[in-house]
């Protein structure tokens, strides 16, 4: 998973970085609230590991703020406030769970991991544009019942612009999400892709280009399917 980290004790933070790092995870790491939002409007994390005590803009602000953005990544805070009016407001504010200081790395691990087994929202599982659908749960796409054969990395970009129709990614921003450790990848990789992706929708009857180029910015999805 791509973690972003927002604790400004370095004490607490570099342990956290090594045992993450160790379980392959991919973890970027921020000391204060403010930084955090700049770095979620850059980056899609998967999980967000939040201390509570912030400068700037505290984790529980900084967690309703995300939601109220319409964050849907996971989010983990984790403070010395243990007491259950504190993890009623923070898991109130939006976080998926609640981890008190001090605690066993281990502990931490596991809950990442809990986290990351957690099936997406139903109604997030089959995601359709025209008669393209995409079945995240089975990773599966097809047009109009036709299945598509798609690489693991095509799946991950079809995905990305059928999450987000309207955003705009350039191949760069595609680079850092779905190659964070492989740094052979170039924006070559991602336009053999995209060309990719549309030669097989296309073979499978899809008459529109889903993806088109915006010149100069990037990629995005098709305003029709």
């Amino acid at each position: 998973m791509k973690i972003l980290l927002v604790e400004d004790d370095d004490r607490i933070a570099r342990p956290i970085i090594e045992e993450l790092t160790h379980q392959s995870h991919v973890v970027d790491h921020v000391a204060d609230g403010r930084r955090a939002l700049a770095y979620t409007e850059a980056t899609d994390y998967d999980l967000l590991l939040i201390d509570w005590m912030l400068p700037g803009l505290d984790g529980v602000s900084l967690c309703r703020r995300l939601r109220a953005r319409g964050h849907q990544g996971l989010i983990l805070i984790i403070t010395a406030r243990d007491q259950t009016p504190d993890k009623v407001l923070g898991l109130d504010a939006g976080a998926d769970d609640y981890l008190a200081k001090p605690f066993d790395l281990e502990e931490l691990s596991a809950r990442v991991r809990a986290l990351a087994r957690r099936p997406p929202a139903l109604q997030d599982d089959m995601i359709s544009h025209g008669p393209l659908r995409l079945d995240r749960l089975r990773q599966q796409v097809n047009v109009d019942g036709r299945p598509v054969l798609l690489t693991t990395k095509e799946f991950m970009i079809l995905e990305c612009f059928l999450l987000q129709p309207e955003r705009v990614f350039t191949r760069s921003k595609l680079l850092d999400r779905l190659w964070d450790i492989d740094t052979t990848s170039s924006d070559a990789t991602i336009r053999t892709h995209i060309a990719n992706i549309r030669a097989k929708l296309h073979a499978a009857g899809l008459k529109r280009n889903p993806i088109v180029t915006v010149y100069g910015a990037g990629y995005r999805l098709s305003a029709t399917g």
